[in-house]
């Protein structure tokens, strides 16, 4: 069990009217963190861009894999419009870089894979402000790699996620938790790696 996990209650509950707000509270300090870390990454130049890109790769894709391996499509059947795995290797193909996972995580639970799709799905809505940054580089080929930044834009994939996360039958608060830790570590390590 992850650090901090312990305290938070483990009763299944129909419905987790309030489970978004646990698992924000649950996660703020792994989340500054990350954006800390991230933050090192200067986005307006080449280098810079492909680096993040490459971190990303790191973690998004065996993050990805985990939630198929898990089925994610039951939970999710709109899950082929949410995977970004493609589009980030798209632009680091066009930047001269390649796509890899370089941290392993493990399998995922019905419940993990709420976690996990807690981070990937709100890391859209930090995409918005970094891609701001990156439409300020001058290199024409960065700005045409945006792919994994705008993955999803004009969709309401964000609401439909929250909509999944509080109906969701059953469900155990702590997994999802934990593997949201698992998940925003993932990106941490892949971060320090790239």
């Amino acid at each position: 069990m992850l650090a901090g996990v312990s305290d938070v209650s483990t009763q299944v509950n129909p419905g987790f009217p309030g489970l978004r707000e646990r698992l924000r509270d649950a996660t703020a300090g792994a989340h500054r963190e990350l954006d800390a870390q991230l933050s090192s990454f200067d986005l307006t130049v080449l280098a810079g861009y492909r680096r993040f890109l490459q971190a990303s790769a790191g973690a998004l894709l065996p993050l990805e894999a985990a939630l198929v391996a898990a089925g994610v499509a039951r939970i999710f059947p709109d899950w082929p419009e949410r995977s970004r795995s493609a589009a980030i290797a798209a632009d680091l193909g066009r930047l001269g870089g390649a796509a890899q996972s370089t941290v392993s995580v493990p399998p995922l639970t019905p419940s993990g894979m709420l976690g996990t799709m807690y981070v990937l799905e709100g890391s859209r809505l930090g995409a918005r402000f970094l891609l701001k940054e990156v439409a300020e580089a001058a290199d024409l080929r960065m700005t045409e790699a945006t792919s994994y930044l705008s993955h999803g834009a004009g969709k309401r994939l964000w609401q439909s996620f929250l909509s999944k996360l509080q109906g969701e039958e059953a469900c155990d608060e702590v997994e999802v938790i934990a593997a949201a830790r698992v998940a925003f570590a993932a990106f941490e390590r892949a971060a320090e790696r790239a």
